[in-house]
This record gives structure tokens, C-alpha cells and sequence, in this order.
């Protein structure tokens, strides 16, 4: 395991990566002709301490990424007061819904009806906003987590008919294998159609830190960023 930075030599690796992703996703937004700030980042934590979660508040992060619940309960217990926006970003099982929602401000991985339910009871008192989780493979190949494109009006209408749940767009991970350019012009076409029955639900999360640049091309407006940042992911004791 790599042996953990001392804090002022961790903050200021902390800085020069986040000044880096930062620079990239200017540079590719401007080319995509879109406005600047129009793309936002979430940095993904996963494996690195709450420790450094709290140095990149103080750099200006607001938007954390988690996906392992056990662990992102603990870090955002740990961060209680800090200004974030913890983001649940791994597949979720349906009997840990309910305990997601009581901390994550937005579940990115919603990708089948059975989870909306238990998300709605867990989050009661306050309001989670939901991403669609989209599969991008081809149908007879197993790949990542989501939904199929098809199934996405059935559970957006679940969604919108729950209470404490607010329908905010549609997640993608672009396939092992495949150019993520071509997958994500995929996705633009699957959010171009959600969009019409959805017009409020406008955020669109994809690329990570090898394809951030191919993701901002197709339109999203959420990037999860997690080694171009951290570094090299290491396991927590």
C-alpha cells in the first residue's frame, strides 16, 4: 500500500491534480462550443480517507462520489458539516437503498424499479435527487450496470410519482472495449429522446478521468473524476 502524503505535501498534490482535471474540462468544453462552467465535477473518493475528502473541500470541491455504501456512510459522517454534495455512484443493492438515502444527496445508479421504493422510504424528510443509471452495451454482451434504454419511461414514472425522489436525468458508463466516443454518441440519442418527455431533467453524468474529454463532447454536464485527481487508488484499513 502506498504510504499516505504528509497533509501540507498532500494538499498540495491535491491542488495540482484538481488544477489539471479542472484545466482539462475547460478545454473541453470550449471545444464542444459550450459555455464556460457548464460542466461540473464530481470527484470519486473511493478507497482514499476522509481525510482527503476534507483537503478537497477546503480546494473548492463540492461534489463527492462514492460507491461502496459502507464506506461513503462513514466519510460523509466523518465530513458532517462541510459544505458537499455526496453523489452514490455504485451499483446498489436493494436492501441498502433505504440507508443510502438517509446521507447521499444524489444516487446516480438507479437502474430497475425495485430500488425506487426503498430509496423513497429511506430518504423521508428529505429530497433526493435521482440520475437514471443507462446500460450503453449491446444487448447480448454482459457489461456494466443499467438500465435498459427502453425501460427508462417505466422507471422515470416511478420516479416522479415518488415522494421524497426528484428525477434529475440519466447516468452512463461508456463500455470496457469500446471507443467511448462512439458509446457516448449513443447516449446523446438515448438523452435526446428522455429529454422530450423529461424537459426538467437535464443532468447527463458521464466520462471519468480517461474519457472525460469524449463525455463533455457528447453533453455531459457531470463528469466523475477519481485517479486523475486522488492518484492511484489505494485500499483503506
Amino acid at each position: 500500500m502506498t504510504t499516505p502524503l504528509p497533509g501540507e505535501a498532500r494538499w498540495a498534490e491535491l491542488a495540482a491534480n484538481l488544477a489539471d482535471v479542472r484545466e482539462r474540462i475547460a478545454a473541453a468544453t470550449a471545444a464542444a462550443g459550450r459555455p464556460t462552467g457548464d460542466v461540473e465535477l464530481v470527484v470519486v473518493t473511493k478507497f482514499f480517507p476522509a481525510s482527503d475528502v476534507r483537503l478537497l473541500a477546503g480546494l473548492g470541491v463540492v461534489d463527492v462520489g462514492e460507491n461502496r455504501h459502507q464506506e461513503a456512510e462513514a466519510k460523509a459522517a466523518d465530513c458532517t458539516g462541510l459544505d458537499l454534495r455526496w453523489h452514490y455512484i455504485g451499483g446498489l443493492q436493494s436492501n441498502k437503498a433505504a440507508a443510502v438515502a438517509a446521507y447521499a444527496d444524489v444516487v446516480e445508479s438507479v437502474d430497475r424499479l425495485k430500488l425506487v421504493d426503498a430509496l423513497d422510504k429511506g430518504a423521508a424528510g428529505r429530497a433526493v435527487d435521482v440520475l437514471l443509471q443507462v446500460s450503453l452495451d449491446p444487448p447480448d454482451r454482459e457489461g456494466r450496470a443499467g438500465a435498459d434504454p427502453v425501460d427508462l419511461p417505466e422507471l422515470a414514472a416511478a420516479v416522479d410519482g415518488a415522494t421524497h425522489l426528484r428525477l434529475r436525468g440519466l447516468m452512463a458508463v461508456a463500455p470496457l472495449g469500446e471507443d467511448p466516443a462512439a458509446a457516448f454518441e449513443r447516449l446523446a440519442g438515448i438523452r435526446n429522446d428522455f429529454l422530450v418527455a423529461h424537459p426538467d431533467a437535464t443532468v447527463l453524468s458521464a466520462g471519468m478521468s480517461g474519457d472525460l474529454e469524449q463525455a463533455i463532447a457528447a453533453g455531459a454536464t457531470h463528469v466523475r473524476v477519481g485517479s486523475a485527481v486522488l492518484g492511484t487508488r489505494r485500499t483503506l484499513k
